[in-house]
């Protein structure tokens, strides 16, 4: 099984700084260019902000996280452009226990106003359970360590904690029954996981709609999908394969793709349906 990217990869043991994000990378090549079309080496440039010349390169980089010393002293460096403070305010480090590909959706993400999901491979990470969760993690290949167990394990109880404290949110999930039905464990966990569906989809800013195992063929078979609104009123999507991510900007394949989840919405089951579904389930066990 391959961690989706809601919960791969958390970075290596003794790594002293989290892989690079695109905030850090754009930063460094900032700084780098500054630092060059000043004529500065980098072993005069550590001198004057007090790095030595590899510290200095990990920032180039985009490996190191630069204090509040370093971006005054780099300013000071480099003409006092003020470049480099107002770039410093939207510095973010890569973030523990996600891949990638997913970092920026998960930025998104924190502001929406609404977040739309499309799944028919797994429970949704918002919705899952501990014991469900810690199953799809150690069933991964490459396997992983206890340490990164434990990392992609928390990473996903914070992020699931966004159904609780964004009550004016809107949350739709629409899942295929065999999801549901497909086996993780023991009868007991399995009733753990619907128990705990159960519990969180009942909030008012909540909806779950299930697609029965024996509907037709609809609308969003090419695979799963993310959907997102901005305050703004931006729309953005998420699609994710093996090993891979792609955050959708374009307006046209965003409506698209909203237009498809619209469909699937009407051939879906009720909201009030996957309710007594669910219990069915449970109660099969």
């Amino acid at each position: 099984m391959t961690i989706t990217g809601e919960e791969a990869e958390v970075f290596p043991d003794g790594e002293r700084e989290p892989q690079p994000s695109d905030t850090l990378r754009t930063f460094g090549a900032v700084v780098q260019a500054l630092r060059e079309h000043a004529g500065i080496s980098r072993v005069e440039f550590g001198e004057l902000v007090r790095f030595s010349k590899h510290a200095v390169e990990s920032v180039e980089l985009g490996r190191r996280m630069p204090d509040d010393s370093f971006v005054e002293l780099a300013e000071e460096a480099t003409g006092n452009t003020g470049a480099l403070r107002k770039a410093a305010r939207h510095l973010s480090r890569g973030e523990v226990g996600l891949a990638a590909w997913f970092r920026e959706w998960a930025r998104l993400e924190r502001t929406a106003v609404s977040l739309c999901t499309y799944e028919c491979r797994l429970v949704p990470g918002l919705l899952q359970s501990e014991a469900y969760a810690r199953a799809v993690f150690e069933g991964t290949i490459p396997v992983v360590t206890d340490e990164r167990l434990e990392a992609l394990s928390a990473a996903r109880a914070e992020r699931q904690r966004m159904l609780v404290e964004r009550p004016t949110v809107l949350f739709s999930f629409i899942v295929e029954e065999h999801v549901f039905r497909r086996r993780f464990g023991d009868a007991e966990a399995v009733r753990e996981l619907l128990d705990h569906v159960l519990e969180v989809t009942p909030r008012r800013n909540v909806t779950l709609q299930v697609v029965p195992v024996d509907s037709a063929l609809h609308a969003c078979l090419d695979g799963p999908v993310r959907l997102l609104e901005k305050p703004d009123r931006r729309r953005f999507g998420y699609a994710e394969g093996q090993q891979s991510g792609r955050l959708i900007s374009d307006a046209n394949e965003v409506s698209l793709l909203h237009q498809r989840y619209d469909t699937l919405r009407s051939q879906a089951l009720n909201p009030q349906d996957p309710r007594a579904l669910l219990e069915r389930l449970r109660g099969e066990r």
